[in-house]
Parts: structure tokens; sequence; C-alpha cells
């Protein structure tokens, strides 16, 4: 029975970690699966390169623009900075600079997880960097390759990637090109593996090293932002739930869930249109913003309203 609880302290802390690790195992996934339904290479000379490297690229930038916009961080980041406000501040402007650096970097990081995933994935299968290379394979080496034009030759290495376009008497060169672009394409993808994990390493030992805190204080550190932030959350919406209320009420004359209601507001037509339309955030003075057109109304109104009794015939 104390097993799980022992785990559940183990991954308290971790939820990076944890998070990361999950995404790089759906991008997996999501490569193979990709690669088996959709990936069919062209094997003609000029759309090869093309096709292999938007194969490889492309969803490697949809990724990493997934990966910003997913990550809440982003938004903190961005939001608000045309305000008049923000221009007041007396902030350091060096020290602001030095933390918005640091936290692009903490979201480009968790960004780049999906990404460098699937680009070490796909070079590691090989498929993609063997349709878009193989036009471009030095072939002199390949004794059964005919002496022919460059482009005949071109012609005949962009038909490799597919086996049943190849002559018999090419086959052997066919597989032993294959061969080398497959090495090419895995190497670099174990290189790419490589330098992603040194480099993740190395950054986090830095980060540790100029940290002002000591490891139980950061371990300290770490709880109480996440603990604040769960709370700070609740608080927003027991908060904004309350505030809604209060306006509600004013309209309807009752609060939603009161089983001991007496009497209800009946709006006029010109509250309803009032309240009806689109809006958005409307400035009342320098800090203050109305967040609705009911909210907008409530503090306007005035104290005169119809009331219906519910004991009474209507």
């Amino acid at each position: 029975m104390t097993f799980l609880p022992k785990w559940l302290t183990f991954l308290k802390g971790k939820e990076v970690v944890i998070a990361n690790a999950i995404i790089a195992i759906l991008t997996i996934g999501g490569q193979q699966l990709f690669s088996f339904f959709t990936f069919s290479c062209p094997c003609h000379v000029g759309q090869n390169l093309i096709y292999g490297l938007a194969f490889l690229g492309v969803p490697a930038l949809i990724l990493l623009v997934i990966g910003y916009a997913l990550n809440n961080q982003t938004w903190r980041l961005v939001t608000g900075k045309r305000s008049p406000l923000l221009a007041e501040s007396t902030w350091n402007q060096l020290l602001q600079c030095k933390l918005t650096c640091f936290v692009l970097c903490s979201i480009t990081g968790r960004a780049l997880v999906a990404p460098v995933t699937w680009l070490a994935v796909t070079l590691i299968n090989g498929s993609y960097y063997v349709c878009a290379v193989s036009e471009y394979v030095s072939a002199y080496y390949y004794g059964d390759i005919p002496n022919v034009t460059i482009s005949e030759r071109q012609r005949i290495l962009a038909a490799f990637p597919c086996s049943q376009l190849v002559p018999p008497e090419l086959s052997r060169a066919r597989d032993e090109v294959i061969l080398l672009l497959r090495y090419q394409s895995q190497v670099a993808g174990w290189l790419l593996i490589a330098v992603v994990v040194i480099t993740v390493f190395l950054s986090y030992c830095l980060a540790s090293c100029l940290s002002p805190l000591s490891f139980l204080h950061f371990r300290y550190w770490t709880s109480y932002v996440h603990n604040e932030q769960e709370l700070f959350d609740e608080a927003t919406d027991q908060h904004s739930k309350l505030y809604a209320m209060k306006h509600v009420k004013k309209f309807f004359g009752f609060v939603p869930g009161n089983e001991n209601i007496n009497e209800i507001r009946i709006p006029s037509l010109r509250e309803w249109q009032a309240i009806s339309g689109l809006a958005f955030l409307k400035l009342v003075d320098e800090e203050h913003y109305d967040y609705s057109l009911l909210h907008d109304w409530a503090l306007k109104d005035s104290a005169d309203r119809k009331y219906l009794k519910l004991d009474e015939d209507p």
C-alpha cells in the first residue's frame, strides 16, 4: 500500500520532465502513423527534394508553433505589452530584458521538445532523407550505373526510392545507394539527439550554478510557485463568480441557486437591449474596465426597477 504514495512523492516536482516525455512519445507515435499513411515519395527529378524536406520540416515547424501556443508563459509574456500602465513602470529596463530573455529561453526549450523529436525520429527512420537527396548522390563509384548524361543519371537516381521503378540490372546499385543514404540519415539523427541531450544537460548545470538558491531552497520555491498558482486559480474562479453573481442578481433580482426566492425582477426592453450584442473591454478609468455589457449596465443602472412577487398572480 505504501508503494503508490512513494512513487507519487518521487514524481512530485517532476511534472515538466513527465510532460516532455509524454510529448516525445506522442510525437514518435504520430510520426510513425504519419509516415505509414501519408508518405509516398514521388521519385521524380526536382520533386523528391521538395517533398522530402516538406515532410521533414513542415511538421516540425507546426509542432514548434503549437508548442509556443500551448505554453501559458507565452501569453503571459506578450499579453498587455501595449498597456499604458506598463510604460509607467519603474522596473529596471536591463533587468526586465534579462527576465524576458530567460522566460523566452524556457518557453523555447519546452516548445522544441516535439519538433526535435520529430526530426530525430524521421532522420533515424531514413525514408524522408532518402527521398530528398537520392538524385544528388555521386554515382561514379557504382559500376552498374550506365554512362549517360547528367540529367538522365539524376532521373535514374531519383527513381531509386521506388523499387518498382528501378530496372533489374540496377537493383544492386540501388541497394547500395539506399544503404548509404540511410547511414547518413541515421548518423545525423543520432548526432542531433546527442547534441540536444548534451545542450540540455549543460543548460541545467549552468542554471543551477548561477541560481542564488540552494538545492532545498529551490525545491521549496518550486513548490511555493505551484501551490500559489493553484490557489490563485481557485480564488480567481470564486472571485469572478461572486462578482458576476452580483450583477446577475441586480438584473434578475435573485441569486442563482437560491431556493428561497420571493420575488423576481422584470427587465425592461431597453435593459435587454443594453446587455445584448457584442462587447469588449470598456475602459472606465485609468485602472478599471467593464468586462461585459451586463457589467457596464449594472454599474450605471438606477434604483428604479420592476419586481414581481412569486406568491402573486402575474
